[in-house]
């Protein structure tokens, strides 16, 4: 596991794509205990990335900083941005908002048409950083955390992520292209706000996008809203 930050409060990781963010038999807070090398370690799950999906998360260490953190996520003073290669040329920049509805038993999510029973609304503000290749390179920032919320509003329009498989007719030979980037959080303890950004893996696609110069992208990343 590649740990961050870690204090008595709060662990801050990567979390490696395949393996689930919730406390169960090889999830993300077993994985923690192992590295911490204490079984018994009250590690907690206060945010999720979709099993496929890899990145920064952040984990509380006890019940605590896990309230507090959690309230954060709830009033909207939690920042998640996200990086993703799509497929096509995606707009310069936009809001995507849609209702959304989870089928349970076929483990996917749908645009709806009208509001109705399990219906929620999901809205992300995106940013393209560059194209090329019959791909582009956004960056997202979620208003909301439904599951699947990225991948299915840019399939919809026609830019399936690469390596998607749930949402794609031919999928890529490679991993879901969907990088937890980017996290800011108010410290539950001290009250410090602490902010990680970390760049994706130099493999494909994330090092196949001409027009794209890698050592740039971390210098441009300032809030959408700017």
């Amino acid at each position: 596991m590649d740990i961050l930050f870690l204090d008595a409060s709060v662990l801050v990781c990567i979390k490696p794509a395949g393996v689930l963010s919730t406390d169960e038999a090889g999830g993300l807070p077993e994985l923690a205990r192992r590295a911490l090398g204490d079984p018994a370690a009250d590690v907690r799950t206060v945010h999720r990335l979709d099993r496929a999906v890899s990145g920064l998360i952040v984990l509380a260490r006890g019940s605590a900083a896990a309230s507090e953190l959690s309230r954060q996520i709830r009033e909207g003073e939690f920042e998640k941005e996200y990086l993703a290669v799509v497929h096509g040329e995606a707009p310069e920049r936009g809001e995507l908002r849609d209702l959304l509805w989870r089928d349970k038993a076929r483990k996917m999510t749908f645009v709806a048409d009208a509001p109705g029973k399990g219906v929620q609304e999901a809205v992300l503000d995106y940013e393209t950083l560059g194209r090329g290749g019959g791909m582009s390179l956004v960056r997202i920032r979620l208003h909301t955390g439904r599951t699947h919320q990225i991948r299915v509003q840019f399939a919809s329009r026609g830019f399936p992520l690469f390596g998607e498989r749930k949402y794609c007719g031919e999928p890529d030979d490679c991993p879901l292209a969907l990088w937890s980037h980017a996290i800011g959080f108010t410290h539950p303890a001290t009250g410090e706000r602490l902010r990680f950004v970390k760049a994706p893996p130099a493999v494909f696609p994330w090092n196949a996008c001409e027009e794209i110069d890698r050592q740039e992208v971390p210098k441009r990343l300032h809030s959408i809203s700017e």
